[in-house]
């Protein structure tokens, strides 16, 4: 009972926090280390949890993905595959070559506070001194400011920073607004967390057993209906919210948990 009961938590955390910039990676390492959660199978299990999220910006943006499939590359007719390609390219190259380093040495509750630190600070910074937007729309979006989100995306490959928010904050210094910032790291958030995923349940193929199926299947739907909730809400709420709103809960919750973990 405490495992499904673990395996429900872990999934609301997750479809709460992975679209938000509020770093979803550092919200599940200080939940799991709170529930003392954090054996083989927990690493697997957060994994899949992952791709319930995956899932809901899929079901969400279905006819966006569709038209993508068009691989019509002219800047004037809005997002394109090409624009998902340049932006998933740093992260992708930066996250397949320091991969076992960062699982092995930056996945830990004290890495986690300073990520929720410094991403807040650079969410901060980005509200500050944002360009003049010059996308108010995802399909507004240039391939310049879409590699540009894409070097900020290497960020969140420390956990605690999060990918949103640093995307969010890198769209805004090139002249994207917020929400369309926001969506595109949506779409681009698929493809990398799909091939992440992959990758590291190949690699723990070994810790998978029929037995923990509930286990997996309960986290995977609570991870899948919450993001679906947390996406259109938070749509809705970039609109009256800067980032150093979400800034500041990341400042708050790094001091919590740090008197509870250090």
């Amino acid at each position: 009972m405490g495992d499904l009961f673990n395996a429900i938590i872990m999934g609301i955390i997750e479809g709460l926090t992975e679209f938000l910039p509020v770093s979803s990676t550092g919200h599940l390492i200080l939940t799991a280390d709170l529930l003392n959660f954090q054996d083989d199978r927990a690493k697997v299990f957060e994994v899949v949890i992952q791709l319930g999220a995956v899932l809901a910006v899929l079901v969400l943006y279905r006819r966006k993905f569709i038209s993508l499939l068009n691989f019509n590359f002219k800047e004037s007719s809005g997002i394109n595959a090409l624009h998902i390609i340049l932006a998933m390219i740093p992260a992708g190259v930066i996250g397949v070559l320091l991969h076992g380093f960062i699982k092995d040495y930056l996945f830990s509750s004290e890495t986690v506070l300073i990520g929720l630190v410094a991403g807040g600070i650079l969410m901060i910074v980005a509200d500050r001194i944002k360009k003049k937007v010059t996308a108010e729309e995802l399909d507004d979006i240039t391939y310049k400011q879409a590699f540009a989100i894409g070097l900020f995306q290497v960020l969140a490959l420390w956990p605690g920073f999060s990918r949103s928010g640093s995307t969010m904050s890198g769209g805004m210094f090139f002249g994207t607004s917020q929400k369309a910032a926001a969506e595109f790291t949506f779409l681009v958030s698929v493809p990398i967390m799909a091939g992440a995923s992959g990758v590291d349940l190949i690699q723990s193929r070994e810790f998978l057993t029929g037995s923990d199926t509930p286990l997996f299947i309960i986290g995977f739907i609570a991870a899948f209906i919450v993001a679906m909730i947390a996406i259109v809400t938070f749509l809705n709420l970039i609109k009256k919210l800067s980032l150093s709103w979400f800034a500041y809960y990341r400042f708050a919750l790094a001091i919590v948990f740090a008197f509870i973990i250090l």
